[in-house]
């Protein structure tokens, strides 16, 4: 099945934004909380469920005015707050991961895209 629709999830707590490094088989690149919308499944739910998978965060992230397209998929793009002193429990798609000011984090990320959603945050 190919898949036309996904989320990204941009995790801030307070002034510093999470950024992943997904494992080698995984790509081997620095990148946000991401994945499929699932069928039947709303892209917030979506949201919900991949940063709970990813990182072990149970929040209800807001959506982000926007979203962008890549190779014919339209992704939706949310924020989510982390509580301070909160640190992810990654899953086996990522091997490590960074707090960072938007701009340092929008300057790691591999694909175009998602650093520009992160530079809409740099005040």
């Amino acid at each position: 099945m190919t898949r036309t629709h996904e989320v990204l999830i941009v995790v801030r707590r307070a002034e510093e934004y999470l950024v992943v490094h997904r494992s080698p088989e995984n790509g081997g690149y620095w990148h946000q909380i991401a994945g499929g919308v699932e069928k039947g499944e709303s892209p917030a739910a979506a949201a919900v469920r991949e940063l709970r998978e990813e990182t072990g965060l149970a929040a209800e992230p807001a959506p982000i005015a926007g979203g962008f397209e890549y190779d014919g998929i339209h992704v939706d793009c949310f924020v989510a707050e982390a509580p301070a002193g909160w640190e992810p429990r990654l899953d086996w798609e990522h091997d490590g991961y960074r707090w960072l000011a938007a701009s340092a984090a929008a300057d790691l990320m591999h694909w175009p895209e998602p650093s520009d959603v992160l530079r809409g945050f740099v005040s």
